[in-house]
């Protein structure tokens, strides 16, 4: 491989028709010059100067090597400019994905701030479920996820994303799931519920393999019952409306309750809610992309407000 170092002295030689004149703009010495443009010849095997005592001319093999030297010091040139750009979050993008409830809630504020320090970097902006994203940022076509995931060692999701090398995870916050009864329910005056006072009731939940729908499963049952799941939504508001119209009870993360219907009430359970851990995750080591950590950054100041 022809080395770009020697390239550079050939191409100024070739503008400024000397090795004297060539030595004094790359301040190099004359002789270090001679041994560049020698060592080069050796490496194509062909004469590219023609010694004359008034300087040097290219041959026909040196027109050609400087001819494509140009190009390829341009191309050089140019990925040195871009990846300066991406170092100083002056370009690149920035591919990113969120759950629906991250997403109408930490990542609008987050990409507002984001946009307002680093203008010239491109944002996009996915949304998914968990389960849908976190193989898309395994596989490169994702750059930073909101994922949310339940403590507890049953959730395939918090398995996948530990024993991930690929993947680097930051806690972000605590989501608790509120109890969302219809207002006039005779348990809604009540300020302090467990779960077993609603083991009769009628369930409204997220779509049945949703990591969500799972866990309020698990919850049931560790309370001693089997949930009687009447109707599924993976749209909190169309389940705030089922509750209010009367035909169930469901666990809403609080992350989805930014605005409450007044037809409901919502109650944290007693002892303690179940929660679900928001989290970010990038791709560990040198996949990780420029903008990422200034994300990163701004998500942990908006998680805080929360």
């Amino acid at each position: 491989m022809l080395n770009v170092s020697r390239l550079r002295v050939l191409r100024e030689v070739a503008n400024q028709g000397s090795f004297s004149a060539a030595a004094d703009a790359l301040a190099y010495t004359q002789s270090a010059v001679s041994q560049q443009i020698a060592a080069l010849e050796a490496e194509v095997g062909m004469t590219l100067l023609e010694r004359r005592p008034r300087g040097v001319r290219l041959t026909a093999a040196g027109r050609t090597l400087v001819e494509h030297t140009e190009g390829i010091l341009a191309r050089l040139e140019a990925a040195e400019t871009e990846l300066e750009e991406l170092a100083g979050l002056r370009g690149g993008q920035l591919r990113m994905a969120s759950f629906p409830t991250a997403g109408a809630t930490l990542m609008p504020l987050a990409i507002a701030e984001f946009r307002n320090l680093h203008p010239e970097v491109e944002l996009t902006l996915v949304e998914g479920e968990p389960e849908e994203i976190a193989p898309r940022l395994r596989a490169g076509e994702l750059d930073l996820a909101l994922l949310f995931e339940f403590a507890d060692t049953a959730d395939p999701l918090a398995e996948s994303l530990t024993r991930s090398e690929s993947l680097t995870r930051v806690e972000l916050l605590e989501d608790p799931l509120y109890l969302a009864l219809p207002r006039k329910h005779p348990l809604a005056r009540r300020k302090e519920l467990h779960l077993e006072d609603v083991h009769s009731e009628a369930w409204i939940q997220t779509s049945q393999s949703s990591p969500c729908a799972t866990h309020v499963v698990r919850c049931c049952h560790a309370a001693g019952f089997e949930p009687n799941v009447s109707f599924e939504s993976d749209d909190y508001q169309t389940v705030q409306g089922l509750v209010g119209a009367g035909v169930g009870v469901a666990f809403i993360p609080k992350l989805a309750l930014s605005v409450v219907r007044e037809d409901i009430v919502v109650r944290a359970l007693a002892p303690a809610p179940p929660v679900r851990q928001v989290i970010v995750a990038v791709p560990s080591g040198g996949r990780l992309a420029p903008a990422a950590p200034a994300m990163l950054q701004i998500l942990q100041q908006a998680a805080a407000g929360y």
